[in-house]
């Protein structure tokens, strides 16, 4: 067994919230092989992790639906998945170091669970759910938003780039050049249409682009150009 309602003030700490029921935090970091070797009935937190996935999910399509106007729904998908996937949500608990306060049974603990991915992915959805039952969405939006905006904005992360405002703010340095994005041809049935478009600078084609929707095309004409201008 790791961890104890003794020092899990210490991690209330790092997650930058305090609980009102500190009873919601330690559900939360109680794996199903503590509560099932326990001789009390004790709760784990797999119905925390149900909820922690669905807050989690809302909170992140919501932040990116809006701050992402020019991705398509694909795009959005692909986005929204990278960010809640199980290798994020490790890193993210890791970053708390949650595996230090884990209760797991002696197998687990012995067999480094506390270490494990899925293990720490899912007690971090748990501790999301513990949060939103006791301080409600805003709290909970604000504890996932810590991890989720730096990641967004990490320029490593090639597919969360909008590709069209990066050519936008480059084309921008020179006020006397100018970008536009045009239609060239689209094919397939009204339900399951593709678009072809390319972008000019000053009448210069020097991007194509294909996409499910003008929008998906436009940024990947957008990435194509960026590739030939060596970005």
């Amino acid at each position: 067994m790791k961890g104890s309602d003794t020092n899990i003030k210490v991690l209330e700490k790092s997650l930058g919230y305090k609980f009102k029921n500190l009873n919601y935090l330690s559900t939360a970091l109680t794996h199903s092989s503590y509560a099932n070797e326990s001789k009390a009935k004790i709760k784990c937190n797999e119905r925390l992790e149900f909820l922690g996935d669905a807050v989690l999910g809302i909170i992140v399509s919501d932040y990116i639906f809006a701050h992402c106007p020019d991705f398509p729904e694909g795009e959005l998908t692909k986005l929204r998945a990278s960010l809640v996937c199980e290798k994020s949500l490790c890193k993210f608990s890791k970053s708390l170091n949650v595996g230090d306060f884990l209760k797991l049974s002696h197998g687990e603990a012995n067999s480094d669970g506390a270490k494990r991915p899925s293990i720490l992915a899912d007690a971090f959805e748990a501790i999301i759910a513990a949060i939103y039952l006791d301080g409600g969405i805003d709290c909970a939006r604000e504890f996932i938003l810590r991890f989720i905006i730096p990641d967004i904005k990490d320029p490593k992360a090639s597919m969360f780039k909008d590709y069209k405002t990066q050519l936008q703010e480059i084309v921008q340095q020179n006020r006397e050049e100018t970008l536009e994005y045009t239609l060239v041809d689209q094919t397939g049935p009204d339900h399951d249409k593709r678009f072809l478009v390319q972008v000019c600078l000053n009448n210069n084609v020097i991007g194509k682009g294909k996409g499910k929707s003008k929008k998906e095309a436009e940024q990947q004409a957008a990435r194509e150009a960026l590739k030939l201008m060596g970005y």
